[in-house]
């Protein structure tokens, strides 16, 4: 019978399960994450590898001219030691770990989630998946926040594959897309989109895209060359806090 339940939880009949419990389900960017992985014994007794914790997030990825919803990890960290665990017997092990600062925010279609896994040999691996709410962090909120009060309203934030020319931690990056609401730049801008490209405790580094509406026949051949786009680059401190608004109002009317 020990045989027969052995082979049972080699393939995931009667094994071990996992359950993660989080302290919250809502975190601003650089929090700290805490929380219990409670293991629950199967039917035999079982050697658990390691427990991993795997934060992961959704983006849109293109291929053939089309567009797939995709999914990428973003930090990974083991929670455990190699242990036994016996037939029904019950460990909870904590854990802790900080959000990093690159978590792209849960707007839109994007959806961030805390993976958990037991590496089991010579059985299936069990895994428990927990969702969670993010907001950008203080620095990130003041850059969001001083582009709307330069007269620009979020229309939509998506997380889609990142451009090779810029550099990013992940194989993603966060869009945020503003329309115009001041009558200058609505009538000079088609849009406005913020993307931030590293970002740590005390800085940020913003990626600013301009897009000029075209105006006469030289713009409509530029916007049609896709030469009717500018990209700034800007970094910020918390120092530059009072600065921000400015420094972005500059950025955007030399290139309009």
């Amino acid at each position: 019978m020990s045989i027969f339940n052995k082979v049972l939880a080699s393939v995931g009949i009667g094994a071990a399960t996992v359950d993660t419990k989080l302290e919250n389900s809502r975190y601003t960017a650089g929090d700290v994450v805490r929380g219990n992985v409670e293991i629950m014994g199967g039917n035999v007794e079982q050697n658990i590898d390691r427990i991993y914790l795997t934060l992961y997030t959704t983006y849109i990825r293109e291929a053939d001219d089309k567009k797939y919803t995709d999914h990428a990890a973003i930090t990974k960290f083991q929670v455990s030691e190699p242990f036994t665990i016996g037939a029904g017997e019950k460990k909870s092990i904590p854990f802790s770990f900080n959000l990093p600062y690159t978590t792209p925010i849960t707007s839109g279609n994007t959806r961030v989630w805390v993976q958990t896994g037991l590496d089991i040999k010579m059985a299936v691996d069990p895994s428990d998946k927990d969702y969670i709410e993010v907001n950008a962090s203080s620095l990130a909120n003041e850059v969001l926040n001083a582009v709307k009060s330069l007269g620009f309203r979020l229309k939509k934030v998506d997380c889609e594959t990142a451009p090779k020319r810029f550099r990013t931690p992940h194989v993603f990056i966060q869009e945020f897309e503003f329309s115009a609401t001041n009558p200058t730049y609505r009538s000079r801008l088609d849009e406005l989109e913020v993307a931030f490209l590293n970002q740590s405790s005390g800085s940020v580094e913003v990626l600013v895209q301009i897009d000029r509406r075209a105006r006469g026949l030289a713009s409509f051949l530029s916007e049609a060359l896709e030469m009717d786009e500018s990209f700034v680059r800007l970094t910020f401190t918390n120092n530059d806090i009072p600065m921000i608004q400015s420094t972005i109002k500059q950025a955007i009317e030399q290139h309009m």
